[in-house]
């Protein structure tokens, strides 16, 4: 009977930990892109993995179909931008850098199913052009 419940467990998978950072009340907030596509986004929270916190949005564009989009912030990028810049980044300043990212997303896409095939991902290089662009 063990043999039983090792295949049994075994094929569960392991959930996902929970999000850090989810607001208690969900926000839908909109965005007009380049495109001329206006999406709504609401942030679901984040999560650690291997010095990169990755910030998940659910993204809709029809308001119909929602999808999760994750953007990836990769904590060197951040220490770079820290170290030239010679101060820390508080977490809103952090989010910031992600919402940004998020908003970039929007505008260099032509539509949903192109933002659907790739999450985004900031470089030190972005980092340091969407802080610039909000005046830090």
């Amino acid at each position: 009977m063990p043999g039983f419940f090792q295949r049994f467990f075994a094929r569960r998978p392991m959930p996902e930990p929970p999000l850090k950072g989810r607001r208690p009340v969900a926000r839908v907030k909109s965005y007009t892109a380049m495109s001329g596509y206006v999406y709504e986004y609401v942030y679901q929270g984040y999560r650690e993995a291997a010095e990169t916190r990755i910030h998940v949005f659910q993204v809709s564009s029809d308001r119909k179909d929602w999808f999760e989009y994750e953007v990836s912030v990769p904590g060197p990028a951040l220490a770079e931008w820290e170290r030239t810049n010679a101060r820390t980044l508080n977490e809103s300043e952090r989010y910031a850098v992600a919402k940004l990212a998020l908003f970039a997303a929007f505008d260099e896409r032509a539509g949903p199913r192109d933002l659907r095939s790739a999450p985004a991902c900031v470089d030190a290089v972005r980092v340091a052009a969407l802080l610039d662009a909000i005046g830090l």
